[in-house]
């Protein structure tokens, strides 16, 4: 089973991309989604007894937790030693369970993959990317979002030069939906062919 990696910056459509590798038959395993669930479950008795305070209605409130940890690295090593272990684990569960389906291929869904040294988990890395202004334009449409909160997000990852130089694959979500979808189809018949995937000796 292949192991492909998926990331990119803010605003470069990761998630979108993730869903079309989906719409291929593909799994794909959610590591933002996989917190999220982990804050309504598994990791609320946890980081409520290191961060107090942060528990509403029986989940854990994202933006009370961001402050509490927030400019902190030491709060923050904390929380990570909480929650990477479950993030992990559920990775695992993933992996062995599209292995027990026969699945040929599957991507790990990783927004800071090279921040947290995650291209060593994986056997080849897609980037998804578009021109710095397309980015820029998506991101300020957001709700809440302003210049400086997205300059201050910029600068805690991986810059997209960065990251598209180190990657196998590159998504440009700049050309539309169905350009999109093209480079997807085309990532997967590559892979197909790579020595040791299931298909490449067919």
């Amino acid at each position: 089973m292949l192991i492909l990696g998926l990331t990119g910056s803010i605003g470069m459509g990761k998630s979108a991309t993730a869903k079309m590798f989906v719409e291929a038959g593909v799994p794909v395993n959610d590591a933002d989604a996989v917190v999220h669930r982990l804050y309504a479950g598994e990791a609320v008795p946890a980081v409520e007894a290191a961060f107090p305070g942060v528990c509403v209605d029986g989940k854990i409130d994202r933006e009370r937790l961001a402050k509490k940890v927030l400019g902190d690295a030491a709060a923050l090593k904390k929380l990570e030693s909480i929650v990477h272990p479950m993030v992990g684990a559920a990775e695992r569960r993933f992996l062995a369970e599209a292995a027990k389906s026969g699945s040929r291929t599957v991507v790990l869904d990783i927004p800071l993959l090279f921040e947290n040294n995650g291209e060593h988990r994986v056997d080849a890395v897609v980037v998804v990317s578009a021109p710095a202004d397309v980015q820029r334009e998506r991101v300020l449409a957001r709700p809440n979002m302003t210049p400086e909160k997205f300059a201050a997000i910029l600068a805690k990852q991986t810059p997209d030069a960065e990251k598209r130089r180190r990657a196998h694959f590159v998504v440009d979500t700049s050309r539309g939906f169905d350009s999109a979808r093209a480079q997807v189809r085309a990532i997967l018949r590559a892979v197909a062919t790579i020595p040791g995937h299931p298909t490449s000796d067919r």
